[in-house]
């Protein structure tokens, strides 16, 4: 019997200095986990921050992310590994205790090249806890504590143009750009483009514009895209051709709408414009711009003319005999001398 009962406790002494761990083992329910931002523009970092609620003398944390929207940049409070999809930072105080932490952090940068949306989490384990001279041990975390991180453009909004040239007549179609644009839209699966028209009591206006399937559409009437809308996103610049046709004289207003089809066609832009329609062309304006045409005309003949008369002043086709030559001299000399000599002569 004693020597069954000695078995027992050299068993029992056994398994408490083999397997002090856990024994002595404890929750730390003390972590906590945060991140700088919750919302994270491309090319810019965030940083994971750890702190214990209490000193530890050793830990190892891992922090798991995605590698196609984040690439690991720095750490504190340990030595860093990097995998790849996964950052281990490991810390031992080997000054014997005196040298224990309260915190770690780990620095990630988002990839300059994304263009959408893209939620994401930060999944963070950790094992061989202890505190500051080790006598006490705490559990592994093992069920990830896991944060949230949005990382999307800096979005730019959607504008409308609506852009033509010259007066608007009616009964006369318009040529006209309808134009949506924007530097760095958010993305959307299914957007529509919606107008309406105020003008003078019982007018009616179109805007007219073909699909790729050359059919003719009024946009006033049935919107632009297909029913169930068409993706849009990043750098957008649509010009649409169109042809606008008013049937009264007067001012109007052109409402353009950017909706949102899976949001319950939520307004994402709007702008209006105006358009004032003329009973027939104006022909101050268009004998100004004739006589604008005629004047320039007249002056560039005028200048024209003045120039040959320049050149003609310059180099003349004749030159002009001006002053004495000795043929003027010689001729008149010559003459009163055969007249001398003749006098002479007959005396």
């Amino acid at each position: 019997m004693k020597k069954v009962f000695s078995i027992i406790i050299l068993f029992t002494l056994f398994i408490a200095f083999t397997f002090p761990y856990y024994i002595n083992a404890a929750s730390l329910d003390t972590i906590k986990v945060d991140v700088s931002s919750a919302k994270v523009e491309p090319g810019k970092t965030v940083t994971v921050n750890i702190t214990f609620g209490k000193e530890l003398g050793s830990y190892t944390f891992d922090v798991a992310y995605d590698n196609n929207i984040f690439e690991y940049v720095s750490s504190e409070g340990g030595t860093a590994n990097d995998n790849g999809s996964r950052v281990r930072i490991y810390y031992f105080d080997s000054a014997g205790g005196t040298n224990p932490r309260t915190s770690t952090s780990i620095t990630f940068k988002a990839k300059s090249d994304i263009t959408t949306s893209n939620p994401t989490d930060f999944s963070i384990t950790a094992e061989g806890l202890a505190n500051a001279d080790a006598s006490e041990q705490y559990d592994d975390i093992t069920t990830p504590i896991d944060k949230s991180v949005l990382v999307e453009p800096k979005y730019e909004n959607y504008k409308f143009e609506l852009k033509y040239s010259g007066e608007v007549i009616i009964n006369q179609e318009k040529e006209m750009n309808l134009i949506l644009s924007s530097a760095m839209g958010k993305y959307y699966d299914k957007v529509r483009i919606l107008a309406t028209v105020a003008g003078p009591e019982g007018s009616t206006a179109k805007l007219l514009a073909i699909d790729s399937q050359s059919l003719e559409h009024d946009i006033v009437q049935s919107g632009w895209g297909e029913a169930e809308g068409y993706k849009i996103g990043g750098l957008v610049s649509q010009n649409l051709k169109v042809r606008g046709l008013f049937d009264k004289a007067g001012k109007y207003t052109i409402t353009l709408k950017l909706i949102d089809r899976s949001d319950s066609d939520n307004v994402i832009t709007t702008s209006s414009f105006n358009v004032d329609v003329k009973e027939k062309a104006s022909s101050n304006n268009t004998n100004n711009v004739g006589n604008t045409d005629n004047t320039q005309s007249n002056n560039n003949q005028t200048n024209n003319n003045q120039n040959v008369n320049d050149k003609n002043e310059e180099v003349p086709e004749t030159l002009p005999k001006t002053g004495t030559t000795k043929y003027a001299v010689v001729v008149p000399l010559t003459l009163i001398l055969i007249g001398a000599y003749m006098y002479l002569r007959k005396k």
